[in-house]
């Protein structure tokens, strides 16, 4: 939906500033990982949810941590495992009895759900039963309990995290799961270089806490102006299209049948265009571009895309198809 909140000169600059004090509060304990952070700062600004997926002793946790810290979000993170219940997650209701009347009744008391920014950590460790726990909270910002409605603080944020290669005692994200997530956030090594400085990282520098750069207004008053930028017909058009060719039809490449088995549906779209808004308000331009839906695409519909056992067969990604759809759309 549009903004009502008007999008200057100003107001861009303010918003640059801002990213930028961020950026250097995390980056007093993460080193590198530009990319990742972009990123991550584009499911802030998009209002959406991130999925990082990288093998363990990436600072995945801490990046996290130390973005919620900056923020002065208030914070919580699951450890997900096989015996993790709903109720782990969501809260509960208790049988009390008041001492004065004698009177019993039900009280709700909050899950770990009930924070400005929830870290899922190894989210596939845990049945499906209990990931979709999260469903209606990352959709409706919301859970139901008991038959009662129980709003979620604002903004609110789910950041899961997922281990690429173990999958001894792990479960597939079902696809609804998988959707709800704007990006899917690839965390990879670091360069020599950086992996030298993390290497000279003290104890102290990791555990030094980190004061609110920006408050929880301000943040708000920046996600407000995501609906602002400008997204010309020609954007949504070619945005749209992209996503309709990863499904097998008369406007998808001949490929697309023999290598993806499901492709993205309408809210990747939706997702995609919000995304690139978001990438264009951090680098202080006032309407996004074709540039937005290059950088972004693979992840916004990498995760969305199933291969076929073909393409995993030749060791294809659903990212990596991603971006041969946006390079046959470019030519």
């Amino acid at each position: 939906m549009p903004s009502t909140t008007p999008l200057n000169e100003e107001r861009l600059a303010a918003l640059q500033t801002s990213m930028g004090r961020l950026r250097d509060s995390v980056g007093q304990r993460v080193v590198g990982q530009d990319q990742v952070i972009e990123q991550l700062l584009v499911c802030l600004l998009g209002s959406g949810h991130g999925l990082f997926v990288g093998v363990p002793g990436l600072a995945k946790t801490l990046l996290v941590r130390s973005v919620a810290e900056s923020l002065g979000l208030s914070f919580n993170r699951i450890q997900f495992t096989p015996d993790l219940m709903p109720a782990d997650v969501l809260g509960s209701e208790v049988l009390e009895e008041d001492r004065e009347s004698g009177q019993r009744g039900f009280r709700f008391l909050q899950g770990p759900v009930f924070a400005q920014l929830l870290l899922a950590d190894e989210i596939n460790r845990t049945p499906p039963k209990t990931q979709s726990a999260l469903l209606q909270a990352m959709q409706e910002k919301m859970v139901t309990v008991g038959g009662q409605d129980h709003s979620l603080p604002r903004p609110f944020h789910v950041f899961a995290t997922q281990n690429p290669i173990e999958q001894e005692g792990t479960y597939p994200l079902p696809e609804a799961q998988l959707d709800r997530f704007m990006m899917q956030i690839r965390v990879a090594y670091p360069s020599a270089e950086e992996e030298l400085a993390i290497a000279q990282l003290s104890s102290r520098d990791l555990e030094q806490a980190l004061e609110p750069v920006l408050s929880t207004d301000e943040l708000a008053s920046y996600q407000d102006l995501v609906g602002s930028v400008a997204v010309d017909e020609q954007l949504v058009r070619q945005a749209v299209a992209l996503v309709r060719s990863s499904r097998a039809g008369d406007q998808s490449p001949d490929w697309v049948s023999d290598l993806i088995r499901w492709g993205a549906g309408p809210r990747a779209s939706q997702f995609l265009l919000q995304a690139c808004r978001a990438r264009a308000l951090l680098h202080g331009r006032a309407a996004a571009d074709r540039d937005d839906l290059r950088a972004l695409g693979p992840a916004v519909l990498g995760h969305r895309l199933i291969p076929s056992f073909r393409a995993e067969s030749e060791g294809l990604s659903g990212e990596d198809l991603a971006r041969q759809l946006l390079e046959e759309q470019s030519d």
